[in-house]
């Protein structure tokens, strides 16, 4: 006769799991050979663009039109810049940079500041009309800007704006873009029981608004700054419109007027594009880092 052991007494044995391959810290692991290769095709062929743009602001207008087209920069690259620095926009392209400067700066910063605060009041403030006025401010979105071209000539002419780089800044202030941007971001990154704890402590809308609006704003304050400069810097349609004829161009505008004549001189065209797009590649390379660390932050803390 067989007894059978107690189940207490048996031995436990667990079940055998798969093996688990150690990360580091964060989930992340390192790439593998294939993940190098996609990645470094991606960035050879981002800056082919780039790189084919000095090549032809080296050369001379001959070898650019030529058939098979130059490979190697040139010797030509410091006598057409030196060309586009006295001619652009007929009183150099420094002065083209400059009103670039301003005017996308201008831009950037009020819009930035107007669609923080209009994306707040959206997103978490309580006012009669909130859903009707989101819904205006998004239809506008849906209209082309070429449309609105018109009515904004008629208009700065008016207000005495003509050939003024006023007439740059006052249409784009703010964008519907922008305030929905912030809404979104806001809506989801600032927590309800902050700010009725900051209301708690006595503070007024100001300082909600400053010491708890805009450090959880930073992120996306960051990326909403660097799209509009980049945008305002290209913009051509507007400026060469309204700024047609003025001594006082745009980089934009100023680079329409390049290479014309009896023959289009390629080369001064792309030495005047190479020209215009190094200050976009100074701006990204300072705050570029900076950009993508707010808003790894941002996502770490929500």
């Amino acid at each position: 006769m067989t007894t059978t052991a107690p189940v207490s007494d048996r031995p436990h044995r667990t079940p055998a799991r798969p093996p688990v391959r150690a990360g580091r810290a964060g989930g992340q692991h390192r790439a593998g050979p294939l993940a190098h290769l996609v990645l470094g095709l991606a960035a050879l062929a981002s800056l082919f663009p780039l790189y084919w743009t000095l090549v032809a602001a080296s050369t001379d207008g001959h070898a650019v039109v030529s058939s098979p087209p130059p490979m190697l920069p040139g010797g030509n690259l410091v006598e057409n810049l030196t060309y586009v620095w006295h001619n652009a926009g007929g009183r150099g392209m420094g002065v083209a940079l400059l009103n670039s400067t301003l005017v996308a700066g201008a831009v950037t910063v009020s819009t930035v500041t107007f669609s923080v605060l209009a994306g707040f009041a959206f997103a978490k403030l309580r006012f009669r009309g909130k859903k009707v006025m989101l819904g205006l401010v998004l239809s506008t979105l849906a209209v082309p800007a070429q449309l609105s071209v018109v009515p904004l000539f008629i208009l700065t002419r008016h207000l005495g704006l003509g050939n003024h780089l006023g007439a740059l800044i006052l249409p784009v202030l703010v964008t519907a873009f922008g305030v929905f941007f912030m809404r979104q971001f806001l809506s989801q990154a600032l927590p309800t029981e902050l700010l009725e704890a900051a209301r708690v402590d006595g503070a007024n809308s100001l300082r909600v608004i400053w010491h708890v609006v805009l450090p959880v704003a930073r992120p996306a304050m960051a990326v909403l700054g660097m799209l509009t400069f980049v945008q305002s810097w290209n913009d051509f349609l507007w400026p060469i419109i309204v700024m047609n004829g003025s001594t006082n161009p745009t980089v934009q505008v100023a680079l329409a007027g390049l290479g014309t004549g009896w023959s289009t001189d390629w080369s001064v065209i792309t030495a005047g594009a190479l020209m215009g797009t190094l200050p976009l590649l100074v701006v990204f390379a300072l705050f570029g880092r900076h950009i993508v660390g707010g808003i790894t932050q941002g996502a770490v803390k929500g």
